[in-house]
């Protein structure tokens, strides 16, 4: 049946879950059927908040949930390898929230078992799918702007000094790497089509051990470049802007797919705006509903390889300033 409706689970209500789950209660091709947390009255209360029948205090009975088709994972970043790991072992397809892991190493073992059972497995790296950014590849694909040859990408805010918070706290994962970096780095491996083959890179690490913010050029040969920044102590633009040939392509608040602005020499700006009233969750979900309705064990828009690669690109930034986790 090409249109049933796939059965959810979600692993984690924290801030992402919730934005996800309120797109999803909005999807005719979606029900959201139990929600697990390890934290005592956590998941009855946003079973409640978004009427899912079923609730769980342990991860390991939610897992064993007969009804349970696909797992969105929310939690920690430091707790995605365990999760996943719950989820493909017991047979449940895994959207993953970003970063899919701690580093590359972990990816790849998350793709080895899900390969092995068979089992659907995707990151979640919901800007892929929004409809500006869509917009902005197909304009790249038409040719409108030529050759690209140029990225530069920003996403960046400014968390204030919360040592203790999960932003800047080392055994959380927190940094602006894992939390802010990897968006543009995802974005320069999306546009590009591979990952560079030098890097060169500054980072500040703060007095909590983490990189509060960085700047990397990547360098792909023949002269194409990307310059990415990021940071979780540091205000940034959040643009990023696609330099072609023979034009080039504006995404204000690129992340977020506010909009898609294309600039050719002697011709009127042609503008895309999307005027979407959900947060923008739900694409990457009905692209994990899709991926499971036709037997596919992942998505070729993020394949789990890239995952990977972007995994290791971002491990070799963190080997050049000497962070480890």
């Amino acid at each position: 049946m090409s249109d049933r409706k796939i059965k959810w689970g979600i692993m984690g209500p924290g801030n992402i879950s919730r934005k996800f789950a309120s797109d999803l209660v909005q999807s005719e091709n979606a029900e959201l059927v139990a929600v697990a947390s390890r934290t005592e009255g956590k998941a009855a209360a946003f079973a409640s908040e978004f009427n899912i029948p079923k609730s769980y205090n342990s991860y390991d009975e939610f897992v064993q949930d007969p009804e349970l088709e696909i797992v969105y994972i929310g939690t920690l970043h430091p707790q995605h390898k365990e999760c996943v790991l719950q989820c493909l072992n017991a047979g449940k397809a895994v959207l993953c929230e970003k970063p899919f892991t701690m580093n590359a190493e972990e990816a790849e073992e998350l793709i080895k078992v899900a390969r092995e059972n068979n089992t659907f497995l995707m990151e979640a790296m919901w800007t892929r799918y929004l409809p500006a950014v869509v917009k902005a590849m197909n304009w790249i694909k038409e040719g409108k702007i030529g050759e690209v040859n140029m990225l530069t990408s920003n996403f960046g805010f400014n968390v204030g000094w919360a040592p203790n918070s999960r932003l800047l706290d080392k055994k959380l994962g927190g940094g602006a790497m894992l939390d802010a970096g990897i968006y543009p780095i995802s974005f320069a491996s999306l546009i590009f089509g591979t990952q560079p083959t030098n890097i060169k890179s500054s980072a500040q690490i703060g007095e909590t051990g983490v990189d509060e913010w960085f700047s990397a050029l990547f360098e792909y040969g023949n002269g194409k470049t990307a310059m990415l920044n990021a940071g979780v102590r540091l205000n940034l633009s959040n643009d990023a802007f696609i330099y072609g040939t023979e034009g080039y392509i504006h995404l204000p608040n690129f992340l977020f797919g506010e909009g898609a602005y294309l600039h050719r020499p002697g011709s009127d700006v042609e503008a895309f705006k999307d005027d979407r009233e959900l947060n923008g969750y739900i694409y990457e979900a009905e692209e994990a509903m899709k991926c499971l309705r036709e037997g596919k064990i992942e998505s070729s828009i993020m394949p789990l390889d890239e995952t990977y690669d972007i995994m290791e690109t971002m491990d070799t930034l963190r080997k050049q300033w000497g962070l480890e986790y």
